[in-house]
């Protein structure tokens, strides 16, 4: 027998295994992926929001607390617990030479990475290397690591964990931590929680899943009829405007598009709905894709001239080019004469200013609704580039309720051998909203601490069974 098993092969996982090992404990990770798409979301990931009072490294200048908190507060609308993020944005300040010492690299923000130089640690290779240099460092730890293994049930007794099922299969342990992520990847469980709209369309059918086709959700909804706390609203995720054309699954950050707020978001009747220069881009991209999930057919198309281009970062494939603007609706199958409409109001909304993207300048749009807050200015220049854009599910936001222990909890009673991590309970820290790098954080910081807390809760046990 085991002492711990760790359930789910992405970040969060991996660090409650390298933990545990590191506390001592024997450690079975199961993954349901194989080996080839091992790391769940985590893969498709690029870096970590981190806490810092001075310049560090790859950080620029200082990102303390209390800006990270207000920021997280603000994104989330209030929708977070504040002891549970401040202990997340605590973490990200004393993570990085763990990770290091388990062969994760970082170097800094890369021009036009989304202003991002000095809240975020980028990982050298992105995710794919984090998680590769994760999995090679449990293996040399002697971690056991078992591929293709999807856990569909868990046998539990008064909210304590003895074994979990691979279908016929059983694993036992003397603690368990759940790392399994959300339920991005189930269609039917998406259409149940987003229903059908007004317009008698079924959402859910048209979003598309920017991470792994692993993440089903089979684990958390067996929890959740197991009677554990929970936590979130099933139709919150980081859900993020991707390009039309991406792929159903595993898109990743290459099929984001990022020149919103550069120019400005139409819906299929031409029409905008939203204020695309808010805020900056990195607090505000993840609000994006439920905007859109909220349009008619869940389709939009942002639009920019020749002045935006090279002022962000380009996704996979080109978007549709046109030398005039009706040529562009044309071409994008819209209204011609909505469209001008809207471009025309638009454009003799822009009030002169001082363009600067670097900060929340004074460029912004009179008498529109919705206004242009920065970063408004007229689109006049050809050629003139358009990409349609859908509804990309990062992870969903439902989970199981936690405190400080990441123990997972029965009627308010906290289990004594069961954990949580990442993305199956990170509906604590976010109950709505996003901003970039802070999924890691709370991977990291939950991974961590559940690794921690099963090896102790194993230990003991031996301890127990040994006298």
């Amino acid at each position: 027998m085991f002492d711990v098993l760790v359930i789910g092969g992405g970040n969060a996982a991996l660090c409650a295994a390298l933990m545990a090992r590191e506390a001592g404990a024997s450690v079975l990770l199961l993954e349901a992926s194989p080996r080839e798409w091992r790391g769940g979301n985590s893969q498709h990931t690029r870096n970590l929001r981190c806490m810092h009072d001075a310049p560090q490294d790859v950080l620029a200048d200082a990102y303390p607390e209390e800006e990270y908190w207000q920021d997280l507060l603000k994104v989330t609308g209030g929708a977070t617990d504040e002891a549970l993020a401040r202990l997340v944005i605590r973490a990200s300040s004393t993570c990085r030479p763990w990770m290091r010492q388990h062969g994760v690299r970082f170097q800094p923000s890369l021009s036009g990475a989304l202003h991002t130089a000095r809240t975020n640690a980028f990982f050298m290779g992105g995710g794919k290397a984090l998680v590769n240099a994760y999995y090679r460092s449990a293996e040399r730890l002697g971690v056991e690591v078992r591929y293709d293994t999807p856990v569909d049930r868990l046998e539990l007794r008064d909210g304590r964990f003895s074994a979990a099922y691979s279908g016929t299969r059983r694993f036992s342990a003397r603690s368990c931590v759940l790392a399994a992520g959300g339920f991005e990847s189930n269609r039917e469980w998406l259409r149940e929680a987003w229903g059908m709209n007004e317009r008698g369309e079924h959402p859910a059918d048209n979003f598309l899943i920017r991470g792994t086709r692993f993440n089903t959700g089979t684990l958390l909804r067996f929890m959740i009829d197991a009677g554990a706390d929970t936590i979130g609203d099933a139709t919150q995720a980081h859900m993020v405007a991707i390009d039309a054309r991406a792929p159903l699954y595993d898109g990743g950050i290459c099929t984001r598009i990022d020149c919103v707020s550069l120019g400005l978001v139409v819906n299929r009747d031409a029409e905008r709905f939203y204020d695309e220069g808010e805020d900056f881009w990195p607090k505000r991209y993840a609000i994006w894709g439920r905007l859109v999930a909220q349009q008619p057919g869940q389709v939009a198309f942002s639009i920019i001239d020749a002045k935006a281009q090279g002022r962000f970062m380009p996704p996979v494939f080109p978007g549709t080019r046109a030398q005039t603007l009706p040529e562009l609706a044309q071409a994008l199958g819209l209204d011609v004469a909505a469209f001008m409409q809207t471009l025309d109001a638009y454009n003799a909304a822009c009030q002169p200013g001082t363009f600067d993207h670097t900060a929340l300048d004074d460029c912004h749009t009179v008498g529109l609704a919705p206004p242009k807050t920065h970063w408004a200015r007229r689109i006049d220049t050809p050629p003139y580039h358009a990409y349609a854009l859908r509804p990309g599910v990062t992870f969903t936001y439902l989970g199981l309720k936690v405190d400080e222990t990441a123990a997972v909890r029965f009627g308010g009673r906290a289990s004594p051998n069961l954990f949580v991590a990442g993305e199956m309970m990170a509906g604590n820290v976010l109950g709505k909203g996003y901003t970039a790098g802070v999924g890691m954080s709370i991977g990291t910081a939950f991974g961590r601490i559940a690794g921690t807390r099963a090896a102790q809760s194993a230990l003991q046990e031996n301890v127990r069974a040994a006298a």
